[in-house]
């Protein structure tokens, strides 16, 4: 029985402790998180295959971001394990550290030098010795401006190159964060609501690059735009109070009762 199957087969959010499977990037296990009294997670489970797109939705206050700071670090959880790569437990790192090891987190606001210019926004996020001295007088040598260039065509601003950062539509703000943490190769990718503010043209073309990147990296993403979502054509999960409600295809969790009662209020 698929992972689908078995998510919808036990009913509207029953978590099950599964084994980590060996394809499996991220595997949480009875994840709970309270703050105050109130569950932001209530024993979620979740498993996250490598190379992976995977989409989450759900109304505000479901979990969505207490899930992803507690993958990064920035949250511990009260109970559960998170384990990445079957072997490494988060849990023993610090946000620092769960960044090293593979796991790049994009918010919902860009993050870049807004001064810099687009290739130096590149340049400065690869994996390389940040030492100061190292910085000022390091040589752009063909492999790296190889990798750049490649990067600029896929996040659709190879005619930006030179353009201050600062500069750049909110939507090509968010392309350029996107690359930057492409630069750093991520095994794993947490993206939160990344076409927030963008145009549908913006949209699409995100999309687009999500869809690029299919079997090559592992992607997360979180998002409310529900047409974005459907161009993604991935499998879906629906977060509800902490945990998982259901999971599928798209048109099978719209269809889901649960899903239109926790949406629409019936």
């Amino acid at each position: 029985m698929s992972d689908t199957s078995v998510n919808m087969a036990h009913g509207m959010g029953e978590n099950l402790s599964e084994p980590i499977k060996n394809n499996s990037i991220l595997q949480l296990s009875n994840i709970t998180v309270s703050f105050d009294g109130f569950r932001a997670l209530n024993d979620l489970t979740l498993t996250f295959q490598v190379n992976e797109l995977r989409c989450i939705i759900g109304p505000n206050g479901a979990g969505k971001t207490t899930m992803m700071d507690v993958i990064t670090g920035k949250t511990r959880a009260d109970s559960g394990t998170v384990f990445f790569n079957q072997t490494i437990d988060l849990s023993n790192l610090s946000e620092p550290e769960i960044a090293r090891v593979g796991i790049g987190r994009k918010f919902q606001k860009p993050t870049i030098f807004e001064n810099h210019t687009v290739f130096e926004n590149l340049e400065l996020a690869m994996k390389v010795d940040k030492r100061v001295r190292h910085s000022l007088f390091a040589v752009v040598d063909d492999l790296t401006r190889d990798r750049i260039s490649d990067t600029l065509r896929l996040i659709h601003l190879g005619e930006h190159t030179e353009q201050v950062a600062g500069r750049l539509s909110h939507g090509q703000k968010q392309w350029l964060e996107i690359g930057m943490l492409l630069m750093q190769e991520p095994q794993l990718l947490l993206l939160d609501e990344p076409v927030a503010g963008m145009t549908d043209d913006e949209t699409e073309r995100t999309g687009e690059l999500f869809n690029s990147l299919k079997g090559k990296q592992s992607l997360v993403v979180v998002e409310h735009d529900m047409a974005f979502v459907e161009q993604l054509k991935s499998n879906v999960i629906v977060l509800h109070e902490g945990s998982v409600l259901c999971e599928g295809d798209l048109a099978t969790v719209q269809a889901n009762p649960k899903v239109i009662e926790v949406y629409l209020g019936r």
